[in-house]
């Protein structure tokens, strides 16, 4: 089964994620965007989601996640929950 490691950002507004995305392309770092930004608990471990596979995640992270490029950032990417900036770390087959 294929599993992958992801961390993430969210935010309430596609707005907020794109200046986000903005930022970290000019050079901060990503898990240091996620701590100072995020609303998940997991920005405090700098965005981090440690690894899962398939269905454990909301379908539309899933799809990026499972489908997108390994070390790019994603995003926004919307859910349920907000906006999201997506960074696959990790991916097996």
């Amino acid at each position: 089964m294929p599993s992958a490691s992801a961390r993430h950002i969210l935010v309430k507004s596609e707005e907020e994620c794109n200046k986000l995305k903005k930022e970290i392309e000019g050079g901060t770092t990503f898990t240091k965007v996620a701590m100072q930004h995020s609303t998940c608990p997991s920005g405090k471990e700098g965005g981090s989601l440690g690894e899962f596979q398939p269905g454990q995640m909301v379908p539309e992270f899933d799809a990026v996640v499972f489908k997108e490029e390994v070390g790019k950032v994603h995003g926004p990417i919307k859910t349920q929950f907000g906006y999201h900036l997506i960074e696959i770390t990790d991916r097996t087959d």
